[in-house]
């Protein structure tokens, strides 16, 4: 019995090859962005490296990678078996646009690639950190574009196995890329301890102005954290965010105090500079992974109470 080709399109054939597109997309442009992140954080600039803001950029692009990429293999397989099945959709013009749409795309990435490395070039601020993420984005285009051209070119559609040992090898590639910023970032659970260790510090950074208000305005420095609470302005003094215990606070001076707090991680570790560039104190919060106080000393010539009192009008 001669079995029956379909030689047509159907709704699933567009979905399919719409989703797999998608899909492939997602998982190029997370890759590219994932090992972008990872020599942001193995060579920090000094002058925009912000810690926080590169843990949540490959937090994000990891999650993006491990929900698209099998979504690409998965209808991958589903379009390889149909196209098995019935090599007349190899011609469909559907899959010939996306083909080719791909490879408009690969070459504009590549040639825009190269453009900046030349424009860099000339102008003499090529780094390696920098040179090492024009050569990924240029990999990963060349590898789409010749992976497009030879797919396209290809006769032995029905028996050839490379693409099989193509997604295999993609997938080890992947599953190794991931695993590396466990090891570049750190694992979820040192995400979160920096997370609580980032908001003890914001903590600290609001007492310590509350502090500093507190004794500009009656020239002495509060005697416990719960004299700074005010029903008004409805300030409460925050506690630490994981134990919900008090910040240690202890009066040194007359001018002078610390705040102390319990953190888990080292401000600087890892390779890379802990740094918040929209902080210009940051420097002035550095801390171990330990018991840490910050002492702070108020200078009454640079805070000063410059108000003038009002005179009171008597009510009539």
């Amino acid at each position: 019995m001669v079995k029956k080709v379909i030689a047509k399109n159907l709704p699933k054939d567009v979905f399919l090859h719409l989703l797999n597109i998608l899909t492939f997309y997602l998982s190029i442009v997370s890759f590219i962005n994932l090992y972008i992140q990872y020599i942001s954080a193995l060579f920090p600039d000094q002058l925009s490296f912000y810690y926080a803001g590169t843990a949540n950029a490959v937090r994000t692009f990891t999650s993006i990678l491990i929900i698209a990429f099998p979504a690409y293999l998965l209808t991958s397989w589903l379009l390889g078996k149909d196209l098995k099945e019935n090599p007349a959709k190899r011609e469909f013009r559907l899959r010939k646009w996306l083909v080719y749409f791909t490879l408009f795309i690969s070459a504009i990435t590549i040639i825009v690639d190269l453009i900046i490395f030349v424009n860099r070039f000339l102008g003499g601020e090529l780094t390696p950190p920098f040179l090492s993420k024009v050569l990924v984005v240029l990999l990963v285009g060349l590898a789409v574009f010749g992976y497009h051209i030879w797919d396209s070119k290809r006769k032995d559609a029905e028996k050839s196995r490379t693409p099989k040992k193509l997604s295999f090898a993609a997938s080890f590639i992947v599953l190794a890329s991931i695993a590396a910023g466990f090891f570049i970032m750190g694992t979820p659970a040192e995400q979160r301890r920096i997370k609580f260790d980032e908001q003890r510090i914001s903590h600290l950074q609001i007492l310590q102005s509350q502090i500093i208000n507190y004794w500009v305005m009656k020239e002495s420095l509060p005697q416990e954290l719960n004299g700074l609470e005010d029903s008004i302005s409805g300030f409460i003094a925050p506690k630490d965010p994981e134990s919900n215990i008090a910040y240690e606070y202890n009066i040194i001076g007359n001018l002078s105090f610390e705040l102390c707090a319990a953190f888990k991680t080292l401000s600087r570790g890892r390779g890379a500079a802990y740094y918040n560039p929209r902080d210009s104190f940051q420097q002035n919060w550095e801390h171990e992974a330990e018991r840490t106080c910050f002492k702070r000393i108020i200078d009454p010539e640079l805070y000063k109470n410059t108000s003038q009192p009002k005179e009171i009008v008597p009510l009539r």
